[in-house]
C-alpha cells in the first residue's frame, strides 16, 4: 500500500461526528489541518481541543455557497469531504440542504482537489444501498433506492456525489477514493442526533423508554468511530479509488441493540416499540471483503467495548 501522508489536510464537515476524529488523527499524524464546517449540525465543542493547537485552523463555511472554500490556501495535499447532514433526524429537516451539499458541496470540493492535484476522498455512506436486496452488501451491488422517498434526500444525494466523483476521474484524472461508511457509533455523537446508539443511551439515562422501530428485528453493523477513521485514512492513503465499504460484519438487531445499552447503563428502562420509518431498511451488513484485501482493514473493536466507551463519554457529558 502506497503510505502517502499529507502537509496539508481539509476535511469539510470537520466539526461533525466522524469529521472531528478524522481531523485529530491526521493532526496527529503530522498534517496541518484545515477543518471548515458551516455548524448547521456539526458543533465548535467536537473540535475544542484541537482549537489552538499547531496546525489546526477552523474555517466557519458552507461549500454549496459561492467562495466557501476560497479562503483554503494552496497546496493542499488532501480533501475529505464529509460535509453533509448525516442522521435521518437532520437530512429530513433540511432536505434541499442535503441534496446540496452532495451535489454543489461536492462539486466545490471536488474543485479544490482539481486545483492543487491533491488527493480527493469522498465519505459515502450504506445508504446508498437503500433497502438492499442483497446481503451482505457487496460494493458490486447497485442498490434498492426509492428515488421519491423520504430518506432519498440522504441516499440520492450520496449517489449523485459518487457519480459526480467518478467523473471528475476520468473525466480530468483527479485522484479520487470513495468510501462506504456503515453505521457508526462513539464518542461525540450528538445526544439529540436521532440515530439509534445515542437516541437509546439518552433515554436510558433519563430513564425514559427506549424507542424501538417496529419490532425491533431489522438489523444494523456498528463500527466504532476510531475503526471507521482506520478506514478512511487506509483508503486514502492507498492511492486506490474504490468504492470501499467500511464497516462491521457483527450484525445486531435494534431490539437487541437497545436491551444491550438498557445492561450498559445500569438503567430501570422499559423497550417501548413505534411506528417504523418509511423505507427503513430490514438488514444491513456489509461484505468488507475489499478493504480487508486492499487495505489491510478490519475492525478491531468490539461492540461491547465501544458501547461501553460510548456510553461512559454520555454520561461523563452528562455531568454538570
Amino acid at each position: 500500500m502506497d503510505e502517502r501522508r499529507w502537509n496539508r489536510a481539509v476535511v469539510t464537515g470537520g466539526a461533525g461526528f466522524i469529521g472531528s476524529h478524522l481531523c485529530e488523527r491526521l493532526l496527529a499524524e503530522g498534517s496541518e489541518v484545515w477543518c471548515v464546517d458551516n455548524l448547521v449540525t456539526g458543533s465548535r465543542s467536537s473540535i475544542a481541543h484541537l482549537e489552538g493547537r499547531p496546525g489546526f485552523v477552523f474555517v466557519e463555511a458552507d461549500v454549496t455557497e459561492p467562495g466557501g472554500l476560497a479562503s483554503i490556501p494552496g497546496t493542499v495535499g488532501l480533501v475529505a469531504h464529509l460535509a453533509c447532514p448525516a442522521s435521518p433526524a437532520d437530512y429530513l429537516r433540511l432536505p434541499i440542504e442535503t441534496l446540496e451539499t452532495g451535489s454543489s458541496g461536492t462539486r466545490a470540493a471536488l474543485e479544490l482537489a482539481r486545483r492543487d492535484a491533491a488527493r480527493f476522498l469522498l465519505a459515502s455512506t450504506s445508504e446508498v444501498y437503500g433497502d438492499p436486496l442483497e446481503h451482505p452488501q457487496s460494493e458490486r451491488y447497485w442498490g434498492n433506492v426509492n428515488p421519491v422517498g423520504p430518506r432519498s434526500v440522504y441516499d440520492e444525494s450520496k449517489r449523485y456525489a459518487e457519480a459526480l466523483v467518478s467523473a471528475y476521474r476520468r473525466t480530468h484524472g483527479t485522484d479520487t477514493a470513495i468510501v462506504r461508511i456503515f453505521n457508526t457509533y462513539g464518542p461525540r455523537m450528538r445526544a439529540g442526533d436521532g440515530r439509534a446508539v445515542p437516541t437509546f443511551i439518552r433515554q436510558a439515562l433519563d430513564g425514559d423508554p427506549l424507542t424501538v422501530a417496529g419490532d425491533g428485528g431489522q438489523t444494523r453493523s456498528l463500527t466504532y468511530v476510531d475503526d471507521t477513521v482506520d478506514g478512511i485514512v487506509a483508503l486514502a492513503a492507498s492511492g486506490r479509488p474504490g468504492p470501499v465499504n467500511i464497516g462491521s460484519g457483527e450484525e445486531t438487531t435494534i431490539l437487541e441493540l437497545a436491551r444491550r445499552i438498557v445492561d450498559l447503563t445500569g438503567s430501570a428502562s422499559t423497550i417501548r416499540f413505534v411506528e417504523r420509518p418509511a423505507d427503513d431498511p430490514a438488514r444491513r451488513r456489509p461484505d468488507t471483503g475489499t478493504a480487508r484485501r486492499q487495505l489491510g482493514w478490519a475492525p478491531r473493536v468490539d461492540c461491547s467495548v465501544g458501547l461501553k466507551r460510548t456510553v461512559e463519554w454520555f454520561m461523563r457529558s452528562a455531568l454538570p
